[in-house]
């Protein structure tokens, strides 16, 4: 049997984990980590949707006896060498809306009004950074989004002609709620991650995405990467769904951690996500998103997606937001950075594993072929949609 590879799981071994796999031979099953093992809960549970739902979520992933099982570190390699001929990991969901919350930073909210204000191209962005930050500097930083300061700041940078969509959405009342992809179109651990062919100024966005019940609730924590397409987004905001929303642009694993007595919404506070990313040139970045600095609570961006304005009877994930947004130059000076075919880009934090996927074009990532139907299709075939064990 095969090791399991350091850092890819959460470093607390009693953390509950809820995943997803592919077995070639069956289809899509729930699983949950047990030991040295994935142990199968599809037959309680057909979707990862209705396993969330549960009032007993706890008691069934710690005790509830399973199906079939698989050797954790068999998964994981066979999962990080992209083979997919052996069980494999998906995308921890399946049936959840997957929503994201923009501009929860205060540097990437400024790093969007840069992209805005140089129309997406990357050439401009040095010069239209260098203004904003003699206009601005950190006065916006710290501020609570909605508050009487944030209005005055707000009427500060409309005279100085600076005010943008994206300085709106991060200190005005409202927060950026978008569907970042559709449903069952996540990648997981390994897989390849696409930005279009056409794109030339892109980047990885690493954040932390919440699972949410049905009801509205808080259920757990996972990695996510929410891809982005920076000259597509700043050439203008109507743009975003070309800008996020392409084949294999979400990411999301490796599992999602169920919150617990020692693993609460509240610690997501003191999480730092680390990124690295490993070009086939050599080239290496390294950074640090603090989840300290949101200026956002995540309770009201769950409150601001879900409600009696909206809801969602599969439950959703809600990516969080990042503060990464790369300036340091790459190809030529000035033009910043972007992805190059082959980047490795590794998501992690100690609580929560690590996600970790390669950069290749839309265009060239493997097709999407699981949607809705085939999965119903799949699970009824198996005769999990009337089991016993549900009833």
């Amino acid at each position: 049997m095969t090791e399991t590879p350091p850092g890819v799981l959460p470093h607390d071994p009693s953390a509950l984990l809820v995943g997803r796999l592919h077995d070639p031979g069956i289809g899509p099953c729930v699983v949950t980590v047990r030991g040295d093992e994935l142990v199968d809960l599809t037959e309680l549970t057909p979707t990862a949707s209705e396993l969330f739902d549960r009032p007993d979520l706890e008691t069934l992933l710690r005790t509830a006896p399973g199906g079939r099982s698989w050797p954790l570190a068999d998964v994981l390699d066979a999962s990080l060498a992209r083979d997919s001929a052996r069980p494999h990991l998906l995308a921890p969901i399946d049936l959840q809306v997957i929503k994201a919350a923009g501009v929860t930073f205060a540097r990437s909210m400024l790093e969007r009004v840069i992209e805005e204000l140089a129309k997406g191209e990357p050439a401009g962005a040095a010069e239209v950074r260098r203004r904003v930050a003699d206009a601005v500097g950190g006065a916006i930083t710290g501020l609570r989004p909605g508050s009487p300061a944030a209005e005055a700041a707000k009427q500060i940078l409309i005279e100085e002609g600076l005010w943008s969509q994206y300085l709106e959405v991060g200190i005005g009342p409202d927060p950026e709620i978008f569907t970042k992809a559709p449903v069952l179109s996540a990648v997981g651990l390994g897989a390849q991650i696409g930005v279009l062919a056409r794109s030339r100024w892109n980047n990885p966005e690493p954040e932390v995405v919440i699972a949410v019940t049905s009801t509205g609730q808080p259920v757990g924590a996972t990695l996510g990467n929410d891809v982005n397409l920076r000259d597509f987004e700043g050439r203008s905001a109507l743009l975003l769904t070309e800008a996020k929303d392409n084949n294999a642009s979400c990411a999301i694993g490796p599992f999602v951690r169920v919150f617990s007595a020692d693993f609460t919404l509240p610690d997501i506070r003191s999480l730092d996500i680390e990124l690295t990313i490993s070009g086939a040139d050599g080239y290496l970045l390294h950074d640090t998103s603090s989840m300290a600095e949101m200026s956002r609570d995540i309770g009201a961006l769950v409150s601001h997606a879900h409600g009696a304005h909206h809801q969602y009877p599969d439950g959703f994930v809600l990516f969080t937001g990042t503060m990464f947004a790369p300036t340091q130059d790459r190809d030529e000076p000035g033009l910043g950075f972007t992805h190059h075919e082959g980047d490795l880009v590794t998501i992690a934090n100690p609580a929560l594993g690590s996600l970790i996927n390669e950069v290749t074009t839309a265009e060239a990532a493997p097709d999407w072929q699981w949607g809705i139907r085939r999965l119903i299709d799949n699970l009824a075939r198996r005769g999990l949609l009337e089991s016993p064990a549900r009833a």
